[in-house]
C-alpha cells in the first residue's frame, strides 16, 4: 500500500520513519520550498522518548540534547514559586527528558527520512482535496495532483485542507496572547545546571530552557486581546520595553539574541474534535488535536501519533476505517486533556489581574511538587508500554 503525507513537519517525518519501518511505501509533500520551522526549541518528555527509541532516533538525539533535572518556577522578581523535578518523571517512566533546538530535532528526522529512501516533495502547497468514490485526489498549487491508498493529513494547525476536509472548519483559536521565541548562545559557561526557568508576571511570562551551559532557547509571553503586527525589526525593541525590569538571566538571553533568531507568534490551537478521518484520509499531529505551548507535549503528541498510528495500519490495513477509528479511539482522550490542560495552565499565566496572579503565586509556594511529577508521568505514560 502507498501512503501520501501531507505536511512535512514533526507529525508528518515521523509518521513517514514509522509506516516506512512497517514496510509501508511513503512519500511526503511539504508546502515550503525547503525544510522549515518557526519554534526555537522543545523537550522531548519521556512518553516522546519512548517512541523515538522505537523509531531508532533516540541515541542520537541524546547526544545533541541537555538532561534538564528540574522545571524552576519564579516570580518576575526572582522569588522562588516551586520546582518540579523532572529527574523523578524520568525514573518514573522509564525515559530521559531532553532538550534540544527545533532546527536540530529536525535535520535529525530528514536524515533518517532520507536513510530510508523516503521522497520528500517541497514546493507542494494543497489547493483542494476532491471527493471521489472511496478515495481522494489532493491538488497542489504548482498544479501537480497525487493519490494514494492512505492520506496522512499533517499539514499544521493555522491552515490544514486536510482539517477542514474532515471536520468542515479550520479555522485556528486566538487564545490571546504573543510568544516572541528566540534561540541564545554565549562564549562563556552561563548555566550552571541544565534547569528550566519559568518565570510569572502579570499576564506575562518568560521561560528559559538550557540545552548546555552555554546555550539554550526561550519564550517571552505576554497577553494581547488581538492580532497586531510582525515587524522582525521591533522585535527586540518590543521585548526589553515588557521584560526589562525582570530578574534572573532574562535581559541577558534578549539582549545576546541575534535579531535573526527571534520569532513573534500569535499563539492558536483549535478546540478537540471527534472526527479524524474521512473517506482513505486521517489527520494527526496539529490538524488534528493542536495544543499551546503551554502544554509541553505539541512535538511529543505528533511523535505518539506517528507510533500509534504505523501500530494501526499495519495491524489493520485492509480495513481502513476500522484502523483509522481504533487509532481515533486511541488517541482522543490524551490529546484533548493536553489541549484542556495548556489552555488551563495559560489562563493563569496569562491573567492580568494583579490580585489573581499574587494569590496564584502563592497557591504556587503550596503545592505538592512531588505528587505533582507522579501525575505528569502518570498522564504523559497513558496508552503507552510505559509504567509510571
Amino acid at each position: 500500500m502507498n501512503i501520501a503525507i501531507l505536511g512535512g513537519g514533526v507529525a508528518g517525518i515521523s509518521s513517514a520513519i514509522a509506516l516506512k519501518q512497517k514496510g509501508f511505501d511513503v512519500t511526503v509533500y511539504e508546502r515550503n520550498p525547503s525544510e522549515s520551522n518557526i519554534g526555537a526549541g522543545i523537550v522531548i518528555w519521556p512518553n516522546a522518548s519512548y517512541v523515538l527509541e522505537q523509531l531508532g532516533l533516540l541515541e542520537e538525539i541524546k547526544k545533541v540534547s541537555g538532561y534538564p533535572s528540574a522545571m524552576q518556577r519564579l516570580s518576575n522578581t526572582g522569588e522562588e514559586l516551586g520546582s518540579i523535578n523532572i529527574e523523578e518523571i524520568n525514573n518514573n517512566m522509564g525515559y530521559p527528558s531532553l532538550s534540544i533546538l527545533r532546527s536540530v530535532f529536525q535535520t535529525i528526522l530528514i536524515s533518517k527520512l532520507k536513510s530510508l529512501g523516503i521522497t520528500i516533495k517541497y514546493s507542494h502547497e494543497i489547493t483542494k482535496i476532491e471527493e471521489k468514490k472511496k478515495t481522494v485526489n489532493i491538488h497542489f498549487k504548482n498544479g501537480e495532483k497525487t493519490t494514494a491508498n492512505i492520506i496522512i493529513g499533517a499539514d499544521g494547525r493555522m491552515s490544514s485542507i486536510a482539517r477542514k476536509f474532515v471536520t468542515g472548519n479550520n479555522k485556528p483559536i486566538y487564545q490571546g496572547f504573543i510568544n516572541w521565541v528566540g534561540v541564545y548562545e554565549s562564549k562563556e559557561k552561563v548555566f550552571d545546571d541544565i534547569v528550566v526557568k519559568d518565570y510569572w508576571g502579570t499576564g506575562e511570562r518568560f521561560g528559559i530552557v538550557p540545552i548546555s551551559q552555554y546555550k539554550a532557547y526561550w519564550a517571552g509571553g505576554v497577553a494581547a486581546k488581538k492580532i497586531g503586527i510582525r515587524k522582525p525589526a521591533l522585535y527586540k525593541k518590543e521585548l526589553n520595553t515588557l521584560f526589562s525590569h525582570w530578574a534572573g538571566l532574562v535581559n541577558e538571553v534578549i539582549t545576546n539574541t541575534p535579531q535573526n533568531k527571534i520569532n513573534k507568534i500569535y499563539v492558536h490551537d483549535h478546540n478537540p474534535t471527534e472526527v479524524w478521518h474521512k473517506k482513505n484520509l486521517i489527520i494527526i499531529g496539529d490538524s488534528a488535536h493542536a495544543p499551546l505551548p503551554t502544554s509541553g507535549q505539541g512535538a511529543c503528541q505528533a511523535l505518539e501519533d506517528a507510533w500509534h498510528l504505523s501500530n494501526c495500519l499495519a495491524e489493520n490495513s485492509k480495513d481502513l476505517d476500522y484502523a483509522f477509528s481504533k487509532f481515533t479511539q486511541l488517541r482522543l482522550d490524551k490529546t484533548t486533556g493536553i489541549i484542556n490542560a495548556g489552555r488551563g495552565l495559560a489562563s493563569s499565566l496569562f491573567n492580568s489581574d494583579q490580585e489573581f496572579c499574587k494569590i496564584r503565586n502563592e497557591n504556587s509556594k503550596k503545592i505538592d511538587y512531588v505528587q505533582v511529577a507522579k501525575a505528569m508521568a502518570k498522564g504523559w505514560s497513558s496508552g503507552l508500554p510505559i509504567n509510571a
